[in-house]
């Protein structure tokens, strides 16, 4: 979309008829705004219905995950609140060289699933959703869903227990097995945040999904 606003010239511009300049300019005024807000998060992340209600699309990405996985909505919302805050782009900070020099970053975490290089390859192979991409909400929430997918079927957690689910996430199978999140207070701490936000979203989802039209798709599936 930009390549295509950045291809308009003057000479363009002049070649068309009166009032068609005026025209061309507004549209691709309305361009450049829609591609510079494309990616932006929603005004109120913390009210799902308010997020779904600016994004409809993405009520249908979450619930198709759902279905696909068994990962409840509010989980996996709650997921990409904590993630990434829903910034499409989001990476981990760089850090810094002598306190002053920005260095290399702490890990190849990306997209709104934050999923690293690894794990991203992983999900697509065993998908077979070669052109997923990290910075697409639908490919990120199918990637939260397979990943919870696997965790709960290996690790033996309940695909609702959103606490869990994310110590998994942030650990990894091994690290969760081997208990090494226990001894880790701020990672106990992320996966509390995350289980209180899928809280708070279940309550607003409740209210707001049959307008959403999720309670009808709900009695049929």
């Amino acid at each position: 979309m930009t390549a295509g606003v950045g291809s308009v010239t003057v000479r363009d511009v002049n070649a068309v008829r009166p009032g068609g300049a005026r025209r061309l300019a507004l549209s691709v005024f309305v361009l450049m705004v829609v591609a510079g807000c494309s990616s932006a998060p929603p005004r109120q992340p913390d009210d799902l219905c308010a997020v779904f209600e600016e994004r409809p699309g993405w009520y249908h990405d979450a619930r198709a995950a759902e279905r696909s996985w068994g990962i409840p909505i509010h989980v996996a919302m709650a997921f990409v609140h904590r993630e990434s805050s829903y910034v499409s782009d989001a990476r981990p900070p760089r850090g810094r060289l002598l306190w002053v020099i920005p260095w290399t970053r702490p890990s190849s975490a990306y997209g709104y699933a934050q999923a690293t290089n690894e794990a991203w390859e992983d999900y697509r192979r065993d998908t077979r959703r070669m052109l997923a991409n990290r910075a697409s909400f639908e490919d990120a929430l199918d990637f939260i869903g397979w990943y919870n997918h696997r965790s709960a079927r290996q690790l033996g957690i309940a695909r609702d227990n959103a606490y869990h689910l994310y110590l998994a996430y942030y650990e990894g199978p091994t690290g969760y097995r081997r208990g090494s999140w226990q001894h880790k207070p701020k990672v106990k701490g992320y996966a509390q945040k995350v289980a209180s936000k899928a809280a708070r979203y279940q309550a607003q989802l409740d209210r707001c999904e049959d307008d959403l039209g999720g309670g009808f798709w709900r009695r049929l599936f």
